[in-house]
């Protein structure tokens, strides 16, 4: 009789193990994207960083998949960011941005197409994809209203909340700002926007004043664990409850440099490499977290950044490459403007401590999680994303991706398989250009290529195109458009076909 109710015993919990399993499997996971701000290769221990350490980063690593060729679409962070979101190339949008919102009204994108299929959706961080409509007279940031409910914006593209700043954190306003108002803002003390074309004395972007209490709410060393915080209770209401996704875009490492006192003086390269390990500590805000409220093994996250590190000289000269050995920084069209950090944790589903070196775009988020989630892509949704999940999971060792238009600042490159062309010549962003003196330039910096001498002056001599093979030469030292014209023909001809698509 006691054998028989311990059989019976035995044969129910293997019955209820079963259906967990199976559940589990069906079940749509949590997803949590988390974005750095101008993160590099270099700037992560697992991909080589000697100078900061990435503990939770390279736990992800251990626990996960690594992607050593990850790219976003450019190399700068409103594009990228437009491309991460609605799975689409920024090239496609007809305008030249002004500040207004980049979505247009209806169209899919990944928050809204998760959230039409049960997700609870939420924003927190750095938003740089613009608020309110285009027209013809904008002037930007200071045409929009701060000190009232904001225009549409971020909750309008599929978020369900919102708590973060509203541009970079080196631009006006300076404030966080949570759904459609500005957090902390007194009705008596309005924030005024001030653009550099009024007050000479600003810079960048301008200043914003006014708002004294506001203001004071987003203190510039505190804007990232404030807003981890945010999606730590975000995590800790929604668990067990329905399935969620969390944008969690932080801005180290971005300037201003600005870790927090209790962040300050952990690496050998001072503010900067702190502020890197300030990011990473966030990271293991959102582990601890998962592990706490028991939902680890049933949440997707990943781990990226918008685009590639921008070389500072004071870390430059101290040996740190945020970029590794890769040529070119942000604002480039160059692979060290392009080429990101990139890892995944999904338990059960993408295998633990493995790699791939296919060719991955941060654009292929959208589909790639819709088919984590069980979802169909609708319509017309996403139309340059794809689905990577086979890669990522192991199903296939093969990225269905073998193109990808890239953007930097001044121009545009090709990627096609093993090669990537570029029809003008430079790095087309602020490496080669010395009118852009606010970042190090081409004759700063420890790097060889064979259309530039020693000094880091462009040869009279040097090819009009660029043509790389990055199997044969990562570091894209050497330009061999003349000794492939058949190839470079192909490409550029495929090159103009792209830029004119919409």
């Amino acid at each position: 009789m006691q054998l028989n109710n311990t059989f019976k015993t035995l044969c129910l919990t293997l019955l209820l193990v079963a259906v967990t399993a199976v559940s589990s499997v069906n079940a749509k996971p949590n997803i949590i994207l988390i974005i750095a701000d101008d993160l590099g290769l270099g700037d992560v221990s697992v991909y080589g960083s000697e100078m900061i350490r990435t503990p939770h980063f390279d736990r992800l690593a251990r626990e996960g998949m690594l992607a050593m060729d990850a790219n976003a679409i450019a190399s700068v962070c409103t594009p990228s960011r437009y491309g991460i979101l609605a799975g689409r190339s920024y090239h496609r949008y007809p305008y030249n941005w002004n500040g207004e919102n980049l979505f247009e009204e209806g169209r899919p994108t990944l928050a809204s197409v998760l959230q039409e299929n049960g997700y609870a959706t939420a924003y927190f961080g750095k938003v740089h994809t613009g608020w309110g409509e285009r027209s013809a007279e904008r002037q930007h940031r200071q045409d929009i209203d701060w000190n009232s409910e904001l225009p549409r914006g971020i909750l309008e593209i599929g978020f369900d909340t919102y708590f973060g700043t509203p541009f970079s954190h080196n631009e006006p306003p300076f404030v966080f700002v949570e759904d459609r108002h500005v957090v902390d803002l007194d009705p008596s003390d309005p924030l005024v926007v001030v653009p550099p074309t009024v007050d000479r004395g600003t810079w960048g972007w301008g200043m914003s004043h006014g708002a004294e209490r506001a203001h004071k709410a987003r203190p510039v060393d505190q804007i990232d664990l404030i807003v981890t915080e945010r999606a730590v209770d975000f995590i800790k209401e929604n668990a067990g409850k329905q399935p969620f996704f969390i944008n969690l875009a932080l801005v180290a490492p971005h300037v201003p440099i600005t870790p927090a006192p209790e962040f300050k003086g952990r690496t050998q390269l001072g503010w900067y490499g702190d502020f890197v390990e300030q990011f990473d500590h966030c990271i293991g805000r959102i582990l601890e977290t998962l592990e706490a409220t028991g939902i680890e093994g049933e949440t997707l996250v990943v781990v990226t950044s918008d685009n590639g590190a921008i070389y500072k000289r004071r870390e430059y000269d101290l040996g740190h490459r945020a970029n590794l050995d890769l040529l070119g920084q942000k604002t480039d069209a160059w692979q060290g403007g392009l080429q990101v950090p990139f890892v995944i944790r999904w338990p059960g589903h993408v295998p633990a401590g493995t790699r791939t070196d296919e060719l991955i775009s941060l654009m292929d988020l959208p589909k790639t999680f819709w088919a984590a989630a069980g979802i169909e892509a609708p319509e017309g949704a996403a139309e340059d994303s794809l689905n990577l999940l086979p890669l990522l999971t192991g199903a296939t060792d093969q990225s269905p991706r073998t193109e990808l238009y890239l953007i930097g600042i001044t121009g545009q490159a090709l990627r096609s398989g093993d090669w990537i062309y570029i029809p003008t010549q430079g790095s087309q962003g602020v490496t080669t250009n010395p009118a852009m003196n606010w970042a190090m330039q081409m004759s700063e910096m420890d790097v060889r290529h064979s259309d530039y001498d020693a000094e880091g002056n462009l040869k009279p001599d040097a090819p009009q195109a660029q043509l790389y093979n990055l199997r044969i030469d990562r570091q894209q030292t050497t330009n061999v458009i003349l000794e492939h014209p058949e190839v470079a023909s192909r490409l550029g001809k495929r090159f103009r076909e792209v830029r004119h698509s919409r």
